[in-house]
Order: structure tokens, then sequence, then C-alpha cells
């Protein structure tokens, strides 16, 4: 008789072997991975879109806009002033973890005027990924907020502009008031690596909310 299979931490389990049709050796029938949802979110021009574009294993798909001066006339591209475009609606990738798990990204716009998007683009995440700015944290305490307040488990991620962050993680954690269980750290948006790291950050904090 066949043991059971044994659990991944996101109870995926593989099917115990099973006859071919007809006859012949047992064959494995492995189930597909497992969708797991997470949201990158943060301020206008953090680097939401780059986060996506440099780890989906996809085409990422994007709805960027250009700034119009109206637009800019709203949005402070002070930080930013190579920025010509900005998400409308949202981002979109995915990456394969291993056999077993599979990460769907929505990256949300980061302008208050499109706030009534999130509801929708967060439904049935396990968790989010804040993207910061040290020069202009004022523009993440929304996402933070809206993380919070839907108890959703989040990380919060420094992005390093020209490899350098304004204040230290300590300090970012007080001018956020997020609690020490919220990880706080530094990432590269454009490194695939550094942005695989940062995700399986949130996705440790979503296992942790499921087994405690």
């Amino acid at each position: 008789m066949a043991s059971a299979p044994s659990p991944t931490p996101w109870g995926y389990f593989v099917r115990p072997t099973e006859p071919l049709l007809g006859g012949g050796a047992p064959q494995t029938a492995v189930r597909p991975p497992l969708p797991v949802k997470l949201v990158i979110a943060g301020g206008f021009g953090v680097g939401k879109t780059t986060a996506v574009g440099a780890i989906s294993e996809i085409e990422p798909l994007t709805t960027e806009a250009a700034i119009t001066e109206v637009a800019a006339g709203v949005d402070d591209l002070t930080h930013t002033p190579r920025k010509n475009t900005t998400t409308v609606a949202m981002d979109f990738g995915c990456l394969t973890i291993d056999p077993t798990l599979k990460l769907y990204l929505f990256g949300t716009p980061g302008q208050e005027r499109f706030g009534f998007m999130w509801d929708d683009i967060v439904e049935g995440a396990v968790g989010g990924l804040v993207i910061v700015d040290t020069r202009r944290l004022d523009d993440c305490y929304a996402a933070v907020d809206y993380f919070e307040h839907k108890g959703i488990p989040f990380a919060v991620a420094v992005n390093a502009f020209d490899g350098q962050v304004q204040h230290t993680m300590d300090e970012v954690r007080w001018a956020l008031d997020v609690s020490e269980g919220v990880p706080v750290l530094v990432f590269d948006a454009r490194e695939r690596g550094s942005v695989r790291d940062a995700l399986l950050v949130v996705l440790e904090q979503a296992l942790a909310r499921t087994e405690g």
C-alpha cells in the first residue's frame, strides 16, 4: 500500500501512485503548481513596475500611460525627473518558485486617485510587498495603512535608488510606525535576485500567519 504523500508548507499534495489505464507500471500524477497571489504596492514612481518586470518569467502586462502636463502638475516628479509614464490600472507578472508553487504578481497604481481599484486588485492576495523610496516616505503611508487595515501580511522593501538609501531601517520602521513583526529590508527593484528574495520574505510572513 502506498504511503500518504507529504504536504508542502502551502498545503500542496502529490497524488499517490496510480496504475496506468490498461495496466502497466504505476506512475505518479503530479498536480500543477499551487497559485499564490501577491500584491506589490507603494507610492508613485517607487519601482513597482520595475520590480514586476525584473522578476516575471513572462512578458509582464503593464498599463502604462504617458504623463501629461496635467498629471505632472499633480504627481511629484522631483525625484523621478526621467519618468514619463505611469501605471493607471495594474501590472501583472508571474514566477514559478518550484514545481509546487507559482506566484502571480499584481502591482497597484501609486496615485491616490486610482485608489478605488485597490480592493479588486488585492482580493485573494496572501500578502503584499510595500516598496518605499526613503526620499519620500510619506508616499507609502497609504499602502501600509491599507494592508494593516485589511489584516494582510506584508513586508516593507526600501528601494536602493543608485545603490543608496537615505535612512536606516530602524528609522524607516519608526517613520512608518510598523510593528516589529513587519520585515523592513533593502532591495533593488532592478535586480531579479533581489526582488525574488523580497517576495520570499512576504511568503514567509503569509506562511507564519497561516500557521499562527
